[in-house]
C-alpha cells in the first residue's frame, strides 16, 4: 500500500481546497472589519457631563471649640465649690439644665426634677432657655464672673438644634451670658 502523503490530489480537492482557502465577502446583515467605538464614546462622554453636571457642591463651616478635659481638667480646676456649673442637656422632650446645686426644675424657678425648658409645639423654647440662663447667671454675684457651659446633646438631636442652643446660652442681644461653650459626651459624669 502507497504512503497517503505520496497520493496526488485528484483536480475535484484541490478545487474545493482553493475555493475555501479563499477570502469571501460578508453575507448581508454580517458586518466584517473593526470595531467601532465612536457610539460608545459618545455615550460614555454624555454619561460623565450629566454626572459631573449633578454633582452637587458641599460648603462646611466649622466651630472653633475647646473639648472638655478628661478627669481633672483645667476647665473645672479653675472654677470655686461656689460656682454655677452650668450644664445643658438636649433631650427630645427638651432641654435640662444643671448648676452645682442639682437639676433645675421646669420653669426655670428652683432646683428640682424635670425638664427645664420643654418643647412647646413639637419645638425647643430658645427664649426661655436664654432666659433661663439669665436668671441663672444673675442669682448671685459670684454667678456674674462665670463664662462657661458644658452642652450634652442625646443621640439623634440634629446639628442645627445644637448651635441654636449654643446661641441661646452665649447672650441675649448685647449682654453676654455664657461664651465659651464646652461639649459634653453623654452618658460620661464626671
Amino acid at each position: 500500500m502507497a504512503d497517503p502523503q505520496d497520493v496526488p490530489l485528484s483536480s475535484a480537492q484541490r478545487s474545493k481546497i482553493r475555493r475555501l482557502s479563499q477570502p469571501k465577502e460578508p453575507e448581508a446583515g454580517e458586518e466584517a472589519g473593526e470595531l467601532n467605538v465612536v457610539p460608545y464614546l459618545d455615550i460614555i462622554t454624555n454619561i460623565l457631563i450629566f454626572v459631573l453636571a449633578s454633582v452637587s457642591v458641599t460648603f462646611v463651616s466649622s466651630i472653633d471649640t475647646t473639648p472638655p478635659a478628661i478627669g481633672s481638667g483645667k476647665v473645672r480646676s479653675e472654677l470655686s465649690s461656689k460656682a454655677l456649673n452650668l450644664s445643658a442637656f438636649i433631650t427630645s422632650q427638651g432641654i435640662s439644665l444643671k448648676t452645682s446645686s442639682g437639676n433645675i426644675a421646669t420653669g426655670c424657678q428652683d432646683v428640682g426634677s424635670g425638664v427645664t425648658v420643654p418643647k412647646v409645639n413639637d419645638s425647643y423654647d430658645f427664649p426661655a432657655l436664654t432666659a433661663c440662663a439669665k436668671r441663672l447667671k444673675n442669682a448671685r454675684p459670684e454667678f456674674q464672673e462665670e463664662t462657661q457651659v458644658t452642652i450634652t446633646a442625646n443621640p439623634g438631636i440634629d446639628y442645627k438644634t445644637i448651635i441654636d442652643v449654643m446661641d441661646s446660652l452665649r447672650s441675649e442681644g448685647e449682654e453676654v451670658l455664657f461664651p465659651e461653650v464646652y461639649f459634653g459626651v453623654p452618658g460620661v459624669s464626671r
